[in-house]
C-alpha cells in the first residue's frame, strides 16, 4: 500500500475541522478513520505519527463525506453500543439511542436480581432493550415482539452473536402472551408533522418505527389495553415517549385504571419515561382509577 504523506494525526485534525463545521461531534472523526484502517482507539493513537496508506485514506474520506450529508454514523461504522452491548445495524431498522438506555435502567429496578421474571419487549427492532434486559438479568425469561421481519432478523442475529436466549415473535404489541411481570416498549412517538423537520438522519430508519399519528400516541394507546390484558396483576408497564406527549398518555393511563402511574426524566432532564402498574385486582374499580388520578397529580 503505498503511503499519502499525510498522517494519522494530520488527517484526524482535518476531519475534525470538517465535522466541527457541520455541527456534528469532532470524536467522530477517531471512530470513522479508526474504522476505515480497521484500527481500535489504542491502535490508532499508536500510528498517530505514521503515514496513512492511500487505500485508507480514500475509504476514510468516502465514510467522511457520507456522514457529512447526515447519514447516520452507527450505520457507517456497521454498529451501535447500547448498554455495554455491540449490537450490528443496519438501515431501514431503528438505531438504538442514549435515551432508550435510560428506559431499562429505570426498568430493571422493578426487576428482582437473583429471581425469575416474565418479560415482553414491544417494537425490538435491533433487538437493543430485549438484549439488555436479559444481559443484566440472566434468570428473567424474555420475549420481544416486533411486526418487521428484517428487523426480527437482525435481533436474532444480535442475540446470537452476544450468546443471549430471548424469544423474538413476528408479530404485533403483545403476541397473545399472558403472565407478564414487565412489559417495556420504546414505540413510535413522534408525530406526522415532525417528518417536515426531522434531521436527514432519521431518512435511513424505517419511519414505522418512529412516527404514530397526529399526536404521536396511535401506537402508545393501542398499546395500553393490550399491555393490560397480557400482565399479571402488580405487573408493571414501562415505556418511553415524546416530552410533548407523555403527560397525555399519562393522565389516559390513570384514567383507565393503571396504578402507580407517573413520568420520570431522562439525563437531560426531559420527561421521558412513562411508568404505570397494573392493580393487584385483576379488575381495577373506582378505587384503582383514584388511586391513579392521584399518582397523577403527584407529578
Amino acid at each position: 500500500m503505498k503511503p499519502t504523506g499525510k498522517s494519522y494525526l494530520e488527517l484526524l485534525r482535518e476531519f475534525q475541522r470538517r465535522l466541527e463545521a457541520a455541527g456534528k461531534p469532532a470524536v467522530e472523526s477517531r471512530w470513522i478513520l479508526g474504522h476505515a484502517a480497521r484500527l481500535g482507539e489504542k491502535e490508532l493513537a499508536a500510528r498517530l505519527m505514521q503515514p496513512v496508506p492511500v487505500d485508507v485514506e480514500e475509504a476514510a474520506w468516502a465514510m467522511l463525506n457520507l456522514r457529512l450529508t447526515g447519514y447516520p454514523l452507527q450505520l457507517l461504522l456497521g454498529e451501535a453500543e447500547f448498554y455495554g452491548l455491540r449490537l450490528k445495524v443496519e438501515r431501514g431498522v431503528l438505531i438504538p439511542r442514549p435515551e432508550t438506555e435510560g428506559l431499562v435502567e429505570q426498568a430493571l429496578v422493578r426487576l428482582p436480581l437473583d429471581a425469575p421474571a416474565r418479560v415482553l419487549d414491544i417494537g425490538t427492532g435491533s433487538g437493543a432493550i430485549a438484549l439488555a434486559v436479559k444481559a443484566m438479568r440472566p434468570q428473567a425469561t424474555v420475549w420481544a415482539t416486533d411486526i418487521d421481519p428484517r428487523a426480527l432478523r437482525l435481533a436474532k442475529e444480535n442475540a446470537l452473536r452476544l450468546g443471549l436466549e430471548v424469544t423474538f415473535l413476528e408479530a404485533p404489541f403483545t403476541a397473545h402472551l399472558t403472565g407478564l411481570d414487565l412489559i417495556i416498549s420504546n414505540p413510535p412517538y413522534l408525530p406526522d408533522s415532525y417528518r417536515e423537520e426531522a434531521p436527514p438522519e432519521l431518512a435511513y430508519e424505517d419511519a414505522r418505527a418512529l412516527y404514530a399519528g397526529p399526536e404521536g400516541l396511535d401506537v402508545a394507546r393501542a398499546l395500553l389495553p393490550q399491555a393490560w390484558d397480557a400482565l399479571q396483576p402488580g405487573g408493571w408497564l414501562w415505556l418511553e415517549l415524546a416530552p410533548e406527549n407523555i403527560y397525555t398518555l399519562l393522565a389516559e393511563a390513570a384514567a383507565q385504571g393503571w396504578r402507580e402511574a407517573r413520568v420520570l426524566y431522562d439525563l437531560a432532564q426531559r420527561p421521558r419515561y412513562l411508568s404505570a402498574q397494573k392493580p393487584a385486582q385483576a379488575a381495577a374499580g373506582l378505587e384503582d382509577e383514584e388511586a391513579g388520578l392521584l399518582a397523577l397529580g403527584n407529578n
